[in-house]
């Protein structure tokens, strides 16, 4: 078999790497601060020294993992500073790029906005939520929910601005892992992910971009919950 045949196959398997990793910081299946050593997520995941690494370079690059010439790698800490700069951060750029495609989404983006609704709508978003103990993460919301954010500002014109958008949202989603075993997380509330959409498919960019705001910040305000100090 020719090298131009199998080149291809260890970038397919650390990206593989980086997904199964990425999702596993994000889950809080690795809590923040836990050191992540190459032996260990070699055998996790099946893989061997060099796509391990290149997934630890690239979350370091997200922001998801931190890297020290001492220590090596380590799964980013979580504290309120960052969470409130995070939070700030993320409705601003999202404002942003919801109100340019909100004014030059076409028919085409519509229809894939209403279909990753109906996407997320239709899964369940917890695999076991009876309300003792923590509830399990579905893999197929968390596919969803992420997909249907990104697909509202995917008219926006700018790559460059949906990328940076979707790195904010990976960091934010450490933060939002943390509120599954809140008991504000119990309350019941309304579809905020609906609103948004009906706002959206009606053009109203303010509209819009108030309630998504006041969506980031209501989750924020569960993991503040978490972080801040017992009193």
């Amino acid at each position: 078999m020719s090298a131009a045949l199998t080149a291809p196959l260890p970038a397919t398997l650390a990206s593989r790497v980086y997904e199964d990793l990425r999702r596993d910081v994000i889950q809080a299946v690795f809590p923040a601060g836990h050191k992540l050593l190459l032996k260990d997520l070699c055998a996790r995941y099946c893989a061997g020294l060099s796509p391990v690494r290149e997934a630890l370079n690239r979350l370091a690059g997200d922001g998801l993992v931190e890297q020290s010439d001492q220590r090596g790698f380590s799964v980013a800490q979580l504290d309120l500073e960052r969470l409130d700069e995070l939070t700030r951060t993320r409705s601003w750029l999202y404002a942003l790029a919801l109100r340019e495609s909100v004014a030059h989404g076409d028919a085409a983006w519509e229809e894939a906005l209403v279909l990753a609704f109906h996407r997320l709508s239709r899964a369940p978003r917890y695999l076991d939520d009876t309300g003792e103990g923590e509830p399990v993460p579905n893999p197929q919301w968390e596919a969803a929910h992420r997909a249907f954010h990104l697909q509202m500002i995917a008219a926006c014109r700018s790559q460059l601005l949906v990328g940076y958008c979707a790195q904010l949202f990976d960091a934010a989603d450490r933060y939002r892992h943390l509120s599954r075993v809140s008991k504000l997380r119990r309350r019941q509330r309304g579809d905020e992910h609906r609103e948004v959409l009906d706002l959206v498919i009606a053009r109203d960019a303010d509209g819009a971009c108030a309630l998504l705001e006041k969506h980031f910040s209501r989750t924020a305000a569960l993991v503040r919950e978490r972080l801040a100090p017992a009193r």
